[in-house]
């Protein structure tokens, strides 16, 4: 039987998981065991942290799968690179992967390619120049994501704090201060195969807003207007070209400022998470997008073939009780329109901070 092996296993990755299973693989998951959803799923389970890649890669030696990968986290996608690279295995380069897992390089690769980018420093602590800045400015970890020590500040005082808490959840205690961008914030979905990039959706964000900017939503599809269209497209794909990424999926976070700019927040070499890219854009476009990523993943040109369907896909995540009360009616009032809910953990109930500490969610589809 084919192997594939998989980085990461909790409810998002898990998807993969089934996906690869009904593909015909034999499935390898390494993660961490706490919340590990993916332990039931998979034939094979290797309670590995995934940032061990040394051990990964023993075992993987081993395993001799036909590919390797992951779909929604910046800390597996690295692993991914790594691994797959000693294997031998289709994957972007290490240069993508560090560039396009570290906002500070990313910024960079922006301005050496002649893309408009806020300003910005990379920081440890706070630094007189920085009071050269006009606020608001965003300060976040350059290596971490799901919104984790995001933080909007408004006043100079509250500089020194967002700073140490963005530098304490990076891996590499380091900070990046940038301009804030106005604007209604999306995402643009992808697929690259040999370099070629194919746009698969857009997606609209919906967040908690200031300070920390959680996801609360995501919808497809977007009513964009042609002309805004192209320029997104034009956009993203020199970016995803300045991020060196040739082959797998894609996930650009963009915002589109009053005026009708293009103006990128940043781009990860892999997958959304959130459920946008495992169901979001199959629901909404009919794209079998984790068979692609797989095909790409194991050298095959992936395929665009769908049965053509409009649908709204719809995710809504939980942060109260009143949130979960909410689900239950929708539950029983629309039925037919839920598809998948997913486990609700209380544990963090009153101290959602971040992406990773939300209560749960539920995906809604609808024909349009």
């Amino acid at each position: 039987m084919k192997k594939i092996v998989i980085i990461g296993a909790n409810d998002f990755q898990n998807q993969l998981i089934l996906k690869a299973k009904e593909m015909g693989f034999e499935t390898h998951v390494f993660a961490w065991k706490e919340g590990a959803v993916g332990e039931r799923t998979a034939d094979y389970f290797y309670p590995i942290s995934i940032l061990e890649t040394d051990r990964i890669l023993e075992q993987c030696k081993k395993i001799n799968p036909k590919a390797v990968v992951t779909i929604a986290s910046d800390l597996a996608n690295i692993t991914v690179g790594k691994v797959a690279s000693v294997l031998g295995l289709p994957c972007n380069s290490p240069e993508c992967i560090r560039i396009s897992t570290n906002k500070y390089a990313m910024r960079e690769a922006f301005i050496k390619a002649g893309i408009a980018t806020p300003k910005f420093y990379r920081v440890d602590r706070i630094e007189a120049y920085l009071y050269g800045l006009s606020l608001p400015v965003i300060v976040k970890p350059t290596d971490r994501s799901g919104s984790r020590a995001i933080t909007k500040v408004t006043d100079f005082r509250d500089l020194e704090a967002a700073i140490k808490k963005a530098v304490d959840q990076s891996f590499k205690k380091e900070a990046i201060v940038e301009e804030y961008i106005e604007g209604e914030e999306y995402s643009y979905e992808a697929i690259s195969y040999k370099g070629k990039h194919t746009n698969l959706s857009i997606t609209k964000k919906y967040t908690t807003g200031a300070p920390h900017f959680i996801e609360t939503g995501h919808v497809e599809p977007c009513e964009l207007s042609e002309e805004l269209l192209y320029k997104i497209h034009y956009v993203m794909k020199r970016a995803l070209d300045a991020l060196q990424i040739t082959d797998g999926a894609s996930h650009g976070e963009f915002k589109i400022t009053p005026e009708g700019k293009i103006r990128i927040i940043e781009i990860g070499s892999r997958m959304g998470g959130d459920c946008i890219g495992s169901d979001l854009v199959p629901l909404s476009t009919g794209y079998d997008y984790m068979k692609m990523v797989i095909d790409v993943a194991c050298g095959k040109e992936p395929d665009f073939d769908r049965e053509y369907m409009r649908r709204k896909a719809e995710i809504r995540f939980l942060f109260t009780m009143e949130d979960v009360e909410a689900m239950h009616t929708y539950e029983r009032e629309h039925p037919e329109q839920i598809f998948r809910i997913s486990e609700i953990d209380l544990s963090n109930l009153g101290n959602v901070s971040d992406s990773s500490t939300r209560l749960g969610y539920y995906i809604i589809t609808e024909t349009l």
